[in-house]
């Protein structure tokens, strides 16, 4: 199949760009690795197409106060070579996974978010670090966290009208570890099931909080507070296991099919989570110790 008709324009300004999307029958295109697909199948019948890569404060990353901010029409692949990422290691840890390298190198950070498949790395580290996602349109500029941002299987807070301007992931700081795994039929499919934690601990190494989000269990990432858990069950991965396992139970909750039963993704997600739980506690403690 093709592509229904559509206009083309490629704006050079953010207002001009926000122009174009008002009224609602415009569709954002900054890699097209996602849109691109749901136009052939004609999925998706946008009347125009917003092309934002011309517009300059969308296409570069930097390190702030606040953290590493990603532009809306920055390739996945910029991010995974930018030194400046590693501020963020869950980042370098996710990127390999996300795809296959041709596909990061026009597939965008923002694009991914925007998108929201529920199996999709990108979303999932946002979660788990509590990203911030810039989003404008009509009625001005507002920052949403990323857990609320998504909110669907490829459903997001944003409208019609909105455009997603950029990301910004916490940086790490001292005495912060992280985990991150998922198991795919193959690499740069989609995940069956994946897990990202986040674990920190005090100057004595004891657990002060700890996070974790699953992706590829249910139509959205899955964020839990497991600071109790981490606590009270133990540092190694077959101590964490029957808590990772009871989690499991009550988070995975996507139907079956052909890869794999509901059952089998729990078993998969409870171990993953306990392997990268204990990973990122370990984590924690040396850089606790080295800082």
């Amino acid at each position: 199949m093709k592509a229904a008709p559509f206009a083309y324009v490629r704006p050079p300004t953010l207002d001009d760009v926000l122009g174009e999307l008002a009224g609602g029958d415009g569709k954002v295109l900054a890699g097209g690795q996602s849109l691109v697909p749901v136009l052939a199948m004609r999925l998706g019948r946008p009347g125009t197409l917003v092309d934002i890569t011309a517009v300059p404060a969308l296409v570069s990353a930097t390190v702030a106060e606040d953290g590493y901010r990603v532009g809306a029409a920055v390739r996945q692949r910029a991010v995974e070579h930018d030194p400046a990422a590693r501020a963020v290691p869950l980042i370098g840890m996710a990127m390999p996974f996300v795809g296959h390298r041709e596909l990061r190198s026009r597939g965008t950070v923002c694009g991914s978010l925007a998108h929201a498949d529920p199996a999709a790395e990108l979303p999932a580290v946002a979660c788990c670090l509590d990203a911030r996602v810039e989003l404008a349109g009509p009625a001005g500029r507002r920052t949403v966290p990323a857990t609320e941002f998504v909110t669907g299987a490829m459903t997001t807070a944003a409208g019609p009208e909105d455009l997603v301007v950029s990301v910004t992931f916490p940086a790490a700081v001292a005495g912060e570890g992280y985990g991150f795994a998922e198991i795919a039929r193959r690499h740069g499919d989609f995940a069956l099931a994946g897990v990202v934690t986040r674990v920190r601990v005090d100057a004595g190494g004891a657990v002060s909080a700890a996070r974790l989000t699953g992706f590829g269990i249910s139509d959205s990432p899955v964020t839990r507070d497991v600071t109790a858990l981490l606590r009270s069950s133990g540092d190694t991965e077959h101590d964490l296991r029957p808590a990772t396992a009871a989690l499991a139970g009550e988070v995975v909750d996507t139907g079956g099919d052909t890869h794999g039963s509901t059952g089998y993704r729990r078993r998969l997600f409870g171990v993953l989570a306990a392997r990268e739980l204990s990973r990122a506690l370990r984590r924690a403690r040396e850089r606790r110790e080295t800082t």
